[in-house]
Order: structure tokens, then sequence, then C-alpha cells
């Protein structure tokens, strides 16, 4: 299995996905295409090396149709390098144990079919089979530089490998995978969650360099219309706890102080939620990208909590985005919880870094 682990040549014109693709500077290396990317895909696939196993057929069918620019990938729960108890390398897949190497092994030949063979991937990983993300872009649209945490310092990955962001020439896109509200004042919820919504609103208004397209598994849903059954959610409890503020009452997700923070970002951020944007009505079919488990309470219950979110600058660029999951049974899901979204955007100038429409 060699071939899977040959290094990509420094030009970017090797045909196999590299496993780490970062330098210490955050530059990248070989020549970018004059054009940007235009579609777009973002997905939780609730562990990619399962999607891999189970759903690879099934999602490479949808990829190719479609056919993004770039995909995000959320909660990819592949370990990063690094034997037990040394420093772990996030930006690369484990491989140093027998099982870890047939993983990866499993992962990449996935990768070096035809459909994903024109994509450079980035990782940013966990140090166990947790959270963490991907980011897949076509060789003739790379980045000018790539990311792994909200500070844009070279080389640090944010905890958990939650954050890629890439700068091209005239948008930048974050890929983020939020983590969940939980459901009570804990060290790991409440709490981390407000810290994390505090560090996305100072990234957002810090990034006025360039337009933002923030995507991924963002954890929220922003208005009732973007759950199934509003009343459910806000009534949702765990084990009969109930908070002492009543903000932080309800499903993770839906709390009433979550929304509100979620809110606030967009709006001192201006940024806009593109789907809402296109779509104004509830769409009780097709309007959730997340949906509860076929069997017990959550069957039926569903939420959008994946976006792509873009700066008002761009808002005349949408063209699209959908959701590509619908129903109780979870068509189009490909064996995660999360159905994959959609951005197409039209044309910029091709002379300017202003994202205006064409004429």
């Amino acid at each position: 299995m060699k071939r899977f682990f040959q290094p990509v040549a420094k030009d970017g014109s090797a045909k196999k996905p590299t496993l780490s693709s970062s330098s210490e500077n955050g530059e990248i290396s070989g020549e970018g295409s004059k054009k940007e990317p235009l579609k777009f895909i973002t997905w939780n696939a609730n562990s990619f090396l399962l999607r891999v196993k189970k759903n690879w057929p099934e999602f490479t069918k949808f990829i190719t149709s479609f056919d993004p620019d770039v995909i995000a990938i959320q909660e990819v729960r592949m370990p990063a390098a690094g034997s037990k108890g040394a420093p772990k390398n996030p930006g690369e897949l484990k491989d140093d144990t027998s099982s870890s190497r047939e993983e990866k092994q499993i992962l990449m030949r996935a990768l070096s079919s035809p459909t994903f063979g024109d994509y450079r991937v980035w990782w940013s990983l966990s140090d166990s089979k947790y959270a963490g993300t991907a980011l897949f872009v076509k060789k003739c649209f790379q980045p000018q530089k790539v990311f792994f945490n909200l500070d844009r310092k070279a080389s640090k990955h944010e905890p958990d490998g939650r954050v890629i962001l890439a700068e091209f020439e005239t948008f930048n896109l974050l890929n983020t995978y939020a983590p969940n509200n939980g459901w009570k004042e804990e060290e790991n919820s409440f709490p981390r969650r407000r810290k994390w919504d505090k560090r996305i609103l100072e990234f957002v208004l810090q990034s006025s360099d360039k337009p933002l397209i923030w995507c991924g598994d963002l954890n929220v849903s922003h208005e009732e219309i973007d759950v199934s059954h509003p009343d459910f959610f806000s009534a949702a409890k765990l084990n009969g706890y109930v908070p002492p503020n009543k903000e932080d009452c309800g499903q993770p997700g839906f709390t009433l102080a979550e929304r509100k923070r979620f809110g606030n970002i967009l709006k001192e951020g201006k940024l806009i939620d593109a789907y809402r944007f296109l779509h104004k009505e509830k769409d009780t079919e097709r309007g959730f990208s997340w949906s509860g488990n076929p069997i017990g309470k959550y069957r039926g219950k569903r939420m959008r909590i994946d976006y792509f979110i873009a700066a008002e600058k761009l808002k005349d660029r949408i063209v699209a985005c959908e959701m590509h999951g619908l129903g109780i049974e979870l068509q189009g899901f490909y064996g995660s919880d999360h159905c994959p979204v959609s951005l197409v955007l039209s044309e910029g100038h091709a002379n300017s870094k202003e994202t205006e429409l064409s004429a």
C-alpha cells in the first residue's frame, strides 16, 4: 500500500491526496488558479471512516453529481498522529499501530478514487476519535493560506480540531465544528459554548480584509422556523434537570441564550444565513440538516444546525443553498445524522477583489 503515502510534489501536481499540507507560516506552495471556488458542500459525517466503510458508494455518487469545488467535513473522528504519551500532530492521521495503519489505508484508498483524487485535503484532528474537521479543495482552486485556528497562527490547531480557515484571493472560507452547548452549567458545556461564541464573534469582527463564507455544523438553530417541533425542543430536559437561567433551558442548540448569541454574531459581523436568505418559508420535508434517530422520542424531530453563512457583500452572488436530505428515514444523509448542505455562488469580477455580481 505504499502508493497511498507517496509525498505530493511541491507544485501540487501529484494525483494522490496529501496527508498534511500546512507549512510553518501558513503559506501554500504551488500555483493557484485565477478562478475562485463557486460550489461548496458542508457535511457532518458523524465519523468519516464509518462513512467510508458503510456509505461510500452513495456519497461518492452524490459528490460526482454535484461536483463541488470545496468539501468541508466535520466530526471526522480520526485520531491525530503521535504515539501514546507523545505530542500529537493534528494535521496528520495516526498510523503508528497496526489498527491505525489499517484505518488510514482504508481512508486513503477511498480518497484515491477518481472522484476524490482531484482534491487536496487538509486535516485538523483531535488526539482521539473525537470531533475533527477536514477540508477538500480542488487542485485548480488552491487557497493562498490555510490556518487551523481562529487566531491565524501558523501550525496551531484549535483543541479537538474544530477549525480550518482557508484564504482565497477574493474571500475567506471558515469551516467549523462548534461544540455542543450541553444541558448543564458545567465546564465542558455552557461555559465552553459561551467562550466559543465569544471567540467566533471576535473573529468575524476582525476579519474585514475579505468577505467571509462560514460553514459547518454550527450546533444552533437560529429561529423557531429552523426546527420541526419548537415546543418539543424548547421544553426538552435531560434527566429532569432545569438550568437556573431560563434562557439556558431546552434542547442544546435551541436554547434562547445560544440563539441570541448567534443572532448577534450575524448582526455584528454583517453576515447572512444563505439558506434562509433564499428560503423564507418553513420546509417540513427538506428544510432541516439534522434528524433524530428513527427509533425513540426523537423520531421525526429535526433541526437545521448546519449552515453556510456569508458576508452581506456576497448576498447578490448566492445562487443556491440547499439541504440534501429529507424524511424521517434519513434519505440523503448517507449514514450520518446530518445531511450535506450545498452553496452555489455566481462569479465575481475577474479583475477585482470586490465580490459584487458580474454585470
